[in-house]
């Protein structure tokens, strides 16, 4: 190999180069050509406008090439046309780059188109990096989607409420919501329109003065949840709220009625304790007081001979007047023998006129 090499000029020597440079460059073209020939033809035949070179930059660019393509020719396809939409294939790469879901954004514009919804590709894209699937959001715009109130994951089988007589309802809705598009980045879910539904059943059960209005006539409840606007600052539109089933609870009033008579009764009983033991303290401290008063009695009865002696002694009291004395004190002491005599009669007559009293016989 010296030998040739020291046999040839450097002409040749540099052809040779070129030669060997240019082989190496065919090579490369044709790999290229084959590894993006598939995807080249299918842009040409159908106008989607991507060259090899913009595929061999999304390779480099780490690009999902087969998603990209087929992206752009499913929108060419559908007729959204680059000037008026903005679909391009270096749009369609941005959105890849940022995270998107790039082909569902393109089905998405495509069903948007077809239903005639105000979706562009910006707005398409900003919902689908917002998380939302922004497919399904269409799908639902064009096919209305019903909701279960309560949901199914609340563990609840009706929501209850109790009308102004007490009876409880048990209150089973269907509500059919259309998803706004305008609406979808930041509105609420479904878990606020089924909150908010829930709230405006209790509300229009509470607001009814018997259970049997809302039994005769259940779209006032449908009614009074449209009016109130429920779906303000959500992503949907209510279209219908439908009451699925009615069923009559329990007597939620009755019930609360008979708890606060329990209530009131043991609170009486509480003071008319308090009062009875207020009644037995004062009974105590009159007994209390009359032995005292018996007391002092006492006591100044047994002040009564000092007297009496020292009378005698300074001569203010004589023998006949002590004997007068005595004798009022007997006769007293007989008027009260004969009056204690006389009531004793009519106290045993009156206990023998109370019915079921046996009259007792006389004491020895």
């Amino acid at each position: 190999m010296m030998v040739l090499a020291q046999e040839l000029t450097a002409p040749q020597v540099l052809a040779l180069i070129g030669i060997l440079v240019l082989l190496v460059l065919a090579v490369i073209a044709f790999v290229v050509f084959v590894m993006y020939f598939r995807y080249w033809i299918q842009s040409k035949m159908t106008g989607a406008g991507i060259g090899l070179l913009d595929l061999l930059g999304m390779t480099f660019r780490k690009v999902n090439v087969g998603e990209i393509v087929r992206a752009k020719i499913m929108a060419v396809q559908a007729g959204l046309d680059e000037q008026t939409t903005g679909i391009t294939s270096k749009a369609l790469e941005a959105h890849y780059l940022a995270g998107g879901r790039v082909l569902n954004v393109i089905r998405a514009l495509i069903a948007a188109t077809k239903a005639k919804l105000p979706l562009d590709y910006k707005l398409a894209t900003a919902i689908d990096l917002a998380g939302r699937n922004v497919l399904e959001a269409v799908q639902t715009s064009v096919n209305p989607k019903v909701i279960d109130c309560p949901s199914k994951a609340s563990g609840r089988d009706s929501l209850d409420g109790v009308a102004k007589n007490g009876i409880q309802l048990k209150v089973k809705a269907r509500v059919t919501v259309r998803a706004d598009l305008r609406r979808l980045i930041g509105g609420a879910t479904e878990e606020t329109i089924i909150a908010r539904v829930g709230e405006g059943i209790v509300s229009a059960i509470g607001s009814a003065e018997t259970h049997l209005e809302v039994l005769a006539n259940p779209d006032r409840i449908s009614k009074a949840v449209l009016a109130r606007r429920l779906d303000a600052q959500t992503a949907f539109e209510i279209v219908s709220i439908d009451i699925a089933d009615i069923d009559v609870g329990e007597n939620i009033g009755a019930r609360l009625q008979a708890e606060q008579a329990e209530a009131d009764m043991r609170v009486a009983r509480a003071k008319a304790e308090e009062r009875r033991a207020m009644a037995v303290a004062a009974e105590q401290e009159n007994l209390a007081l009359l032995e005292e008063n018996r007391a002092k009695v006492v006591e100044a009865e047994a002040e009564v001979p000092k007297a009496i002696a020292e009378a005698f002694r300074s001569g203010a009291l004589g023998i006949l007047d002590y004997y007068k004395l005595r004798n009022v004190q007997a006769d007293t002491d007989m008027r009260s023998s004969i009056a204690r005599s006389m009531t004793a009669p009519t106290a045993a007559a009156r206990a023998a006129a109370r019915p079921g009293t046996q009259p007792q016989p006389p004491s020895a």
